[in-house]
């Protein structure tokens, strides 16, 4: 199957399940400030990212097509924190400390200001 199509099929999957786990967090917690889907997404999401990653590493023989799929598609689709913290993790992994802060605070920090910059676009544009 064509790498694009796993991808897409993997994608729209987690984004799903993603959906499903904000409804569900939309009842349980009611009233609270905390975004706690979201929140659990990313925590789950960063944990299985860990499992799969290291069982395919573990496993030499084992599908790239199955590993997209997975993590690209799936991961990817329920949330993108996960690659996030795979990144991170492997430049820690290698010694690079200073790049892994430097990443995790200027993709946080970048994507706030880019959020807000977009605020203001779309004000701009919009009226």
């Amino acid at each position: 199957m064509n790498n694009y199509v796993l991808v897409f099929l993997g994608g729209g999957a987690g984004a799903c399940l993603r959906h499903f786990c904000n409804q569900i967090g939309a009842r349980v917690v009611v009233g609270s400030s905390w975004p706690w889907a979201t929140f659990l997404v990313n925590l789950s999401g960063a944990l299985l990212m860990g499992v799969v990653v290291e069982a395919f590493a573990q496993r030499n023989g084992a599908s790239p097509q199955l590993r997209l799929l997975l993590t690209t598609g799936i991961l990817g689709g329920y949330t993108t924190f996960s690659t996030y913290s795979l990144e991170i993790g492997l430049l820690l992994q290698r010694g690079q400390h200073g790049l892994a802060a430097l990443y995790a605070g200027g993709s946080v920090l970048l994507s706030v200001a880019g959020l807000f910059a977009g605020i203001r676009l779309a004000r701009l544009v919009l009226g």
